[in-house]
């Protein structure tokens, strides 16, 4: 079998499960840079064990550490085997880099995956150093054409980029159809759902998703949807902006489990993710699988590569409290399952199955 090392941070839910898939196929490493713990704040719940199909290991000598970013020396034994393939996530984290300078000078080639990102306007400088780090790759993975833009922005070769289709969800979990207004019904009881009309939004409580905006426009819309927050526990702000807009019909849930999130998920009639900046945005493509239209903004990478206007959701500029509310309105008359019908048709190809089908083409490795 062809024998493949990946570098990347830490063991993210949606990133192992993809690892599995792919060492289905193939010899597969995956190197660990950074100790989970020390780069996110969530639940122990929100990580998963993989199916042992491809061998972890975590980085251990870490002689530096910048932040929650750590520079492990222990990486360059392993960038002296030999490899069909050799793929580093991202070009921020010090081991990446250290590990990309060690591959450039001994001439090995080697891929730079990115799940996402945007053109910012920034200082000269700092765009000087990202295109120096950027360009030192043989060729880059993409998950779309606003992520190839960026990479070219940043010094990639358009023609050596690859896109692979990002996902989380497994083949088994895309809906065979829209839930009925039945089926519906039958989750919203469980969950204690007592709304006609349905929204949904998934994230923690931190200013970058939105949901201050949500609620500013709700009032503006006079919306008496429900509007369910999942994923996090609110701080005073939020609270305090649901008592002074008076908004009895915004719930705050936190975090959930897979099996009832999926229940959220099939109960809703919309997805909302107002969010100020997502450099990809997973919950999009989530929300597709389980026959949701969305409505998100123009600085959510999934959004603008998978949402159809006023086919499957709606993409707003960012930060427009008018345009969301509008839209929040306009809900209500629209034929919200046939764009849902339009969302699930357009995520199909979107699984983690075929993100490693696809790596595997990229990588020109015959699945057997």
């Amino acid at each position: 079998m062809k024998e493949i090392l990946f570098l990347t941070n830490y063991p993210s839910p949606y990133r192992v499960r993809f690892f599995d898939e792919l060492g289905r196929h193939v010899h597969l490493t995956v190197l660990f840079a950074d100790r989970p713990e020390e780069k996110t704040h969530r639940s122990a719940d929100w990580y998963v064990e993989g199916r042992g199909n491809f061998r972890a290991v975590p980085l251990t000598k870490r002689v530096a550490k910048f932040g929650t970013n750590s520079l492990c020396v222990d990486v360059l034994p392993w960038l002296n085997r030999d490899y069909d393939a050799i793929v580093v996530g991202g070009y921020s984290n010090p081991t990446v880099i250290l590990s990309m300078l060690y591959l450039r000078l001994r001439r090995i080639p080697f891929y730079m995956e990115v799940d996402g990102g945007l053109i910012r306007q920034e200082k000269k400088l700092t765009y000087l150093v990202k295109k120096a780090l950027v360009s030192l790759p043989t060729a880059w993975l993409s998950t779309g054409n606003t992520v190839t833009d960026f990479l070219v922005h940043y010094g990639a070769r358009r023609e050596k980029v690859a896109i692979y289709p990002f996902s989380s969800i497994s083949q088994g979990e895309l809906l065979p159809e829209v839930p009925s207004k039945e089926e519906k019904q039958a989750l919203r009881r469980e969950l204690g759902v007592k709304e006609a009309l349905v929204i949904l939004t998934i994230g923690q409580f931190i200013h970058r998703k939105g949901f201050d905006l949500l609620l500013q426009a709700a009032a503006k819309a006079g919306t008496r949807a429900g509007i369910y927050i999942v994923g996090g526990e609110p701080t005073e702000e939020y609270i305090r902006m649901r008592r002074e807009f008076d908004l009895p019909n915004v719930h705050f849930v936190g975090f959930q489990k897979k099996q009832t999130l999926d229940s959220y998920y099939r109960a809703a009639d919309l997805f909302v993710l107002p969010t100020r900046e997502d450099i990809w945005g997973l919950v999009i493509g989530e929300a597709m699988a389980n026959g949701l239209p969305v409505i998100t903004t123009d600085r959510c990478v999934a959004g603008v590569e998978l949402v159809e206007e006023n086919v499957s959701g709606h993409i707003l500029p960012t930060g427009d409290v008018s345009a969301l509310a509008a839209a929040l309105t306009r809900a209500e008359g629209e034929d919200l399952m046939a764009m849902g019908r339009a969302a699930l048709e357009k995520i199909r190809p979107y699984t983690i199955e075929n993100m490693a089908k696809v790596h595997l083409d990229i990588f020109d490795i015959d699945i057997p």
